[in-house]
């Protein structure tokens, strides 16, 4: 049922010292040396391990490992430990002796081996072989959750029950390879304290820190003990699309939810846009785990609204790579290498130098996964220097890999960059692509033969919110292929001309403007740049034609407004002088309005026409003077658009004029509330906004007794329109110990090239 000759000696003895804990009930002082005397662990008082049977006094536990797999435990590969155990006897150590192995066990072998270590004195003799622990694994999901490898050297139809394998078979199958080596890090500990605390989990890390390895192992955890569904989605603001209010176990998990390699603000306001339902969702009893970069997550947290959702900050779990222990890094090293694609001669040769590689302060669990790929390693001379160069220079070295590969594997990988890491299975090419790929001189069929060829290596076929895709193995697979676009202008034109409109804003800036990972359009193709914009006018994420033309204007908007430079803007202004006009048609919702950011971009480079700046700032005013958004008077960028005189006789306006009919803006907000929107998130609006004039009049105690009135009021009105619903009782994981330090002198690499 499991692989247990996969884990090595070292896991095979934490996953027995694990069972003892679990599964035995006791606390077990390990030992886990070369001159452990004769024992892996022990224990001393009473232990009942069946009903009828006392057992009591000095406990020893012993682990035997073997890396075959067809291995049969005999009483002679035993018979070297039965003089340690004799001197334990004698020593009044030994009452009880637990052999715990990965080996089959048969009835006359267990008779031959127990009176072996009762001729020497041992009171009672229990042998546990790898079905008994194997049955105990498949018994217990808390077990499974401590040792969450097990999900990887099992047959997941056998480990989780029917419906929950149906379930999480489309998200987790493709991640099956690596749940085999995954490891217990304190970053996974503080995300399952996060999940049972919260019911919600950010993971914030540098890329390949370990993000997406947690983010899998609580799926796995909350599929297999809750029976949870598993819903892997790539927008956030899905989350609450795909909620179901009658299961309440289900899972999400948003992997780069704020954006893949760069930051994208509309991932952001999607979910500031879910954030009331979301709160409603974490009560019922959902689970939500997302992922971000940490630069990302630094840009992103600027627009999120923490005020209203306080668990982004409270279950922030902020995956540091140097905090990994050397006994960690080893692990993940030794995992990685054991169960990837290495020859058993190239792990004899590397061995001496891994315990190295492991310390080297730039090591991530990304370099593990690479060294034991030998696409990685075909150049790779296996020396102390040339290893060191491996972890410390990991970012050239892929991007040579890249660039070393054959033509038509490149314009496979070119056009999942194009359809942003999410290329659609079976492939159907879009708009100019097939001219694209015949420039890159290559063809579907040949990049189809290609993606074939590189899967597992650095691109992955798998399965995202019930769509099968081919994505980067990895982002920083991405990341490198994006730097090849950067070397070549000629490059950058093919993808230029053959990506969607859509993907294309949101991984170039037309100049350099400051956004990381960003591929840079340098001056000369900026009217290629311009051309291609001027023909955007439907969205290909919308069916209607109306909410179409609506999307492609909010894309090119926050283009222009977040990544173009200033000589970019005002060659596009006189290629499209009318756009100006346009951003005075501003709508209601200012906060995340596309005609504000881009209105107060021109201003800050004074390409905004006094006429436009006047005729924004009345547009804004008259929406706050009248109640309906108040964002002029709170957003910073919004306030320099203004001149002082502007501004003070906005206040003074909305002081005399607004204030005493703020009963009436509530009134109108509750009349139009639809029974079937929860009260909370109907009002929502209304209450930031009267914070909002909360903070502008602080030092007004009449205007402030007035706001705080018709808050209660708000409040009361949520509440009496919405009942209380039932709290569920919370589901937790449990909590998960740290695993035992190594002691001693052996190596974890001792049998890293065992056979």
């Amino acid at each position: 049922m499991y692989n247990l000759h996969h884990l090595g000696w070292h896991s095979f003895q934490q996953l027995c010292l694990t069972i003892a804990r679990e599964i035995l009930g006791q606390t077990v002082q390990s030992f886990l040396d070369t001159n452990d005397a004769g024992r892996d662990g022990a224990f001393a008082g009473s232990w009942t391990p069946v009903p009828g049977q006392h057992l009591s006094g000095q406990f020893v536990i012993q682990c035997k490992f073997s890396n075959k797999s067809s291995f049969r435990l005999t009483k002679s590969s035993i018979m070297e430990e039965v003089p340690k155990v004799q001197k334990l006897v004698a020593d009044g150590r030994c009452d009880v002796y637990i052999l715990m192995t990965n080996a089959g066990v048969t009835g006359r072998q267990e008779a031959e081996i127990k009176s072996e270590f009762s001729g020497v004195g041992v009171k009672h003799v229990l042998i546990y072989g790898s079905t008994w622990i194997e049955d105990h694994i498949k018994e217990n999901t808390r077990l499974r959750m401590l040792v969450p490898r097990m999900y990887g050297l099992g047959d997941l139809s056998q480990i989780l029950d029917e419906r929950a394998y149906a379930q999480a078979r489309a998200v987790l199958d493709s991640l099956r390879e690596d749940l085999a080596k995954v490891v217990i890090t304190s970053s996974y500990r503080k995300a399952v304290e996060a999940l049972n605390e919260h019911g919600f989990v950010l993971l914030i890390g540098e890329p390949a820190a370990g993000k997406t390895t947690i983010a899998s192992m609580l799926a796995m955890a909350a599929a297999d003990k809750w029976k949870s569904a598993v819903l892997k989605l790539a927008d956030p603001a899905k989350v609450v699309e795909r909620w179901n209010v009658n299961e309440p176990s289900q899972f999400f998990w948003i992997d780069d939810a704020f954006g893949v390699t760069q930051y994208e603000s509309p991932l952001v306001h999607g979910w500031n846009h879910s954030l009331v339902q979301v709160k409603a969702m974490l009560r019922q009893g959902a689970k939500i785990v997302m992922t971000s970069r940490d630069y990302i997550y630094n840009r992103a947290r600027q627009e999120l609204k923490e005020s209203v959702f306080p668990l982004l900050s409270e279950s922030q779990v902020v995956i540091d790579v140097h905090d990994l222990s050397d006994l960690e890094r080893q692990q993940i090293l030794y995992n990685h290498l054991k169960m990837g694609k290495q020859s058993l001669d190239f792990r004899t040769e590397i061995k001496p130098h891994l315990e190295y590689m492991a310390s080297h302060s730039r090591f991530i669990p990304e370099t593990a996964r690479r060294i034991a790929d030998p696409l990685f390693t075909k150049d790779l001379y296996l020396s102390e220097y040339h290893l060191g160069q491996f972890v410390e220079k990991r970012e050239q070295l892929l991007l040579e890999v890249i660039q070393g590969l054959d033509v038509s594997s490149k314009a496979a990988l070119g056009l999942i960059y194009m359809r942003k890491d999410h290329l659609e299975s079976p492939i159907t090419l879009q708009g100019t692509e097939a001219q694209a790929l015949e420039r890159l001189g290559s063809t579907l069929g040949e990049c189809i033969k290609a993606l074939d060829a590189l899967d597992g290596s650095l691109v992955n076929h798998m399965q995202v919110d019930n769509q099968s895709v081919w994505r980067f193995k990895h982002p920083t697979i991405g990341d490198a292929y994006s730097a090849t676009l950067a070397f070549s202008p000629d490059l950058l034109g093919i993808f230029l001309s053959g990506s969607s409109i859509e993907n294309m804003t949101s991984q170039v800036t037309c100049g350099n403007v400051g956004i990381e990972k960003a591929v840079v359009v340098p001056k000369p193709l900026f009217p290629m740049m311009i051309a291609r914009l001027r023909e955007f006018s439907a969205s290909d994420r919308y069916k209607v034609q109306w909410m179409s033309s609506w999307g492609a204007k909010r894309t090119l908007y926050q283009f222009l407004a977040r990544r173009c430079s200033k000589e970019f803007l005002a060659l596009y202004l006189e290629e499209d002088p009318d756009i100006l006009n346009r951003l005075s048609e501003l709508g209601l919702y200012l906060s995340i309005a596309p005609e504000v950011d881009l209105s107060l971009r021109l201003y800050e480079y004074g390409l905004l026409p006094e006429e436009n700046r006047k005729k924004f700032v009345k547009v804004v005013s008259n929406y706050a003077i009248e109640g309906d958004d108040v964002y002029a008077l709170d957003d910073n960028g919004i306030r320099c658009i203004f001149t002082d005189p502007e501004f003070e006789e906005l206040v003074q306006t909305v002081r005399t004029h607004l204030l005493p009919k703020l009963a009436e803006v509530r009134e109108k907000a509750q009349t139009s509330h639809d029974s079937t929107e929860p009260p909370d998130e109907h009002m929502q609006n209304t209450i930031e906004s009267f914070e909002t004039l909360k903070k502008r009049f602080s030092d007004d105690t009449n205007a402030i007794g007035i706001i705080e009135r018709e808050l209660d009021l708000v409040n009361e009105w949520i509440a009496e329109t919405d009942p209380p619903k039932p709290r569920r009782s919370p589901r937790t994981l449990g909590r998960v110990e740290p695993a035992d330090a190594k002691c001693g002198d052996r190596s974890i690499f001792d049998d890293i090239d065992a056979d």
